[in-house]
């Protein structure tokens, strides 16, 4: 007899029906380490007057995850959730078929599922501000995508570093010649139909953590809308090479003199 079937997933309803369209989906891939409760409830807490989709993503658990059931069941009305966990990893990383090593297919295939025509995307180790899915809302309509700034916060403390004036930064500029990551984005999927298998790949066809900027290349030079603030906390570890980017930073930027009393 072959073993009996089992579950890839579950359905969290918002107070609105399924099939309704929510305004804004969020794809969230983890490996269910317990940033992943900062991650979600900083979208709970957005600001956006409309529905919101949370798509979790769920490659391979290397951490237990316990805690995801209780987090889910304290969102908001206004939030619906599903966790996909298929019985197999899509990335190569760990013996699956795509390329991209963090996350596999999981990206372009929740971005496929998300019940919304705008996706943002959030990793399980950062977060955002409260405004920031209402500002890139603000800006995308008629465009392919949309993004925003990040600030850098240290990994284990969440003291704000700095803004991130080298990596992410948009289209162009930057000490990489423009890149958005992630986190910072938001795309018409619609519209972008034909490129989100990118998020599977990478450029050279072998093994690789560049899927990010993979599709951004192929999106880069399509409409898109700015949000020319910082929205994102982008954590970053001591050994980050951006920590020495920030360091020369501070010690190149004059620091205001207070004003003589009078």
């Amino acid at each position: 007899m072959p073993p009996p079937p089992s579950s890839i997933g579950s359905y969290y309803p918002a107070e609105h029906a399924p099939q309704t369209p929510a305004r804004v989906a969020v794809v969230i891939p983890t490996v269910l380490r317990m940033d992943l409760i900062r991650a979600i409830e900083s979208v709970y807490e957005q600001d956006l007057n409309g529905t919101v989709q949370i798509m979790v993503g769920v490659d391979i658990e290397k951490y237990p995850g316990d805690f995801l059931e209780s987090l889910l069941s304290r969102r908001p009305a206004h939030v619906s959730a599903l966790v996909l966990k298929l019985p197999y990893s899509t990335s190569a990383r760990h013996g699956g078929m795509h390329y991209a090593q963090d996350g596999g297919s999981t990206r372009t295939t929740l971005s496929f599922m998300a019940n919304s025509q705008y996706v943002a995307y959030l990793d399980d180790d950062n977060t955002w501000m409260a405004h920031h899915l209402s500002s890139l809302l603000a800006v995308i309509e008629g465009k392919s995508w949309a993004y925003s700034h990040r600030i850098l916060v240290d990994d284990e403390t969440g003291a704000a570093l700095g803004e991130d004036l080298w990596h992410s930064v948009g289209p162009v500029g930057g000490t990489i010649g423009g890149f958005v990551d992630p986190s910072c984005l938001m795309v018409d999927k619609v519209r972008l139909a034909r490129t989100l298998g990118r998020w599977s790949e990478n450029a050279r066809m072998k093994p690789g953590n560049a899927a990010d900027r993979h599709f951004f290349e192929s999106i880069r030079n399509t409409p898109y809308g700015a949000v020319e603030v910082p929205t994102v906390r982008y954590s970053i570890r001591s050994t980050n090479t951006m920590r020495a980017l920030l360091a020369q930073h501070a010690q190149a930027t004059p620091t205001s003199k207070p004003t003589p009393a009078t």
